[in-house]
């Protein structure tokens, strides 16, 4: 004889599904958390950015690449943009890049050209020496790998030497015109918080990312690098941002009245 001992199995139902589905109930679905006023104060900020003359607009990374190059040198010079960019003023960028590109900016004139002379022509951007050794370092697996174009995932652009997840995101979307998540940097990180659009203080711009990408509807996530890195640039400042001019400023919690 074989003794038999029936397993307790729970099973965990989806809305609609199992015995409250039979007897007409489903299990209320909990609200989505999203912050105070956020649709307005994004309105807001539309409307201050509408004028579009912030430095991200006239220099940002969107303006330092060749439109007319063939794809694969176009979307080369989008991410070495990036890498560049990185703790580096729009203005100092976007002269590195024209420095660059009447070199004739491509893979393989990056790889010809050695170590020193890439360093005098990106100087000043903020910590050119290592970032002369990522732009080779990168090329070079770029060449290697990936037929001297960018990978077309944030997963493999992030291995990439010198490359951080809001370049991957921003490379992704002006490169590849995919939307793979929102690009957050020290302005959207700042204002964000100040906004209280994540639900606990964040430290880092990648808690911050994973924080936003949580509530804010996905259709809105591309204009939020480009909005508001301008108005972080113009109005909502790090230091004694300009409060009094801002249309936020009776709806935001950092409000300085």
């Amino acid at each position: 004889r074989r003794s038999r001992r029936r397993k307790n199995i729970t099973i965990a139902y989806e809305s609609g599904q199992g015995n409250g589905a039979e007897q007409g109930v489903s299990e209320p679905q909990r609200a989505r958390w999203e912050p105070k006023d956020w649709q307005q104060q994004l309105e807001n900020i539309r409307e201050m950015r509408r004028s579009r003359d912030a430095p991200v607009d006239e220099m940002g990374v969107q303006k330092c690449f060749d439109s007319s190059a063939p794809p694969q040198v176009m979307r080369y010079q989008v991410l070495l943009s990036l890498m560049l960019s990185s703790q580096t003023k729009d203005q100092v960028t976007s002269g590195a890049m024209q420095r660059l590109r009447q070199r004739g900016l491509s893979v393989d004139t990056i790889l010809e050209m050695d170590e020193e002379t890439l360093g005098q022509i990106i100087y000043p951007v903020g910590f050119w020496r290592n970032k002369v050794k990522y732009i080779k370092q990168t090329t070079a697996i770029l060449k290697q790998k990936y037929g001297g174009d960018i990978p077309k995932s944030v997963e493999e652009l992030v291995q990439l030497p010198g490359v951080g997840p809001k370049m991957a995101h921003l490379a992704m979307d002006i490169a590849w015109n995919s939307v793979s998540g929102i690009a957050v940097d020290t302005h959207v990180h700042r204002i964000t918080n100040r906004l209280k659009w994540v639900k606990k203080e964040t430290k880092h711009p990648e808690e911050t990312r994973v924080a936003l990408e949580a509530w804010l509807p996905r259709d809105v996530w591309r204009e939020i690098n480009w909005l508001l890195v301008g108005f972080g640039q113009q109005t909502c400042l790090p230091v004694k941002p300009h409060c009094k001019q801002c249309l936020n400023q009776d709806i935001c919690p950092a409000a300085k009245r």
